[in-house]
């Protein structure tokens, strides 16, 4: 299997300003290494996703994910919004993204790495690192460690 997240499927200075935008742009990345087949499918399975209740969590975050069959590995994207991008949570808009890409039909691996994500992004330390990472690799070195352990 692919590594999870790469340099690639991240952007530290994501430009977009509302969550569709931002989302497109890091869905783009993923569609340039062929982890998205089609492009414009998964951003319709995303909205879809989307729609039936916002990603955004408290602390600055929004972690929008979908099952797709337009997706071919399971990838996680990252972006970071200087400004902020509402992802509809209570506290306001947020400025770390993580994006979820999950194949269709590919077990919960996807719920997995939801889970985790959360539970880590739940101490500040975490966040202020990733506000903080001067760089992709140091981004993508700090979601391993801190998250998968590795």
């Amino acid at each position: 299997m692919a590594e999870l997240i790469t340099a690639d499927f991240v952007d530290l200075d994501l430009r977009g300003s509302d969550r569709e935008e931002v989302t497109a742009d890091l869905a783009k990345r993923l569609a340039a290494a062929g982890r998205v087949g089609d492009l414009d499918g998964f951003l319709a399975d995303l909205r879809e996703r989307e729609a039936q209740m916002p990603t955004g969590i408290e602390g600055g975050i929004g972690i929008p994910h979908a099952r797709s069959v337009h997706v071919t590995e399971p990838t996680l994207g990252f972006g970071r919004s200087k400004s902020g991008v509402d992802f509809g949570a209570s506290d306001g808009p947020a400025h770390l993204i993580f994006l979820i890409a999950a194949p269709e039909g590919g077990g919960d691996e996807h719920l997995t790495v939801l889970g985790a994500l959360a539970r880590r992004l739940m101490h500040q330390s975490f966040r202020q690192s990733l506000l903080d990472a001067s760089d992709a690799e140091s981004v993508v070195r700090l979601v391993r460690e801190e998250v998968f352990g590795q």
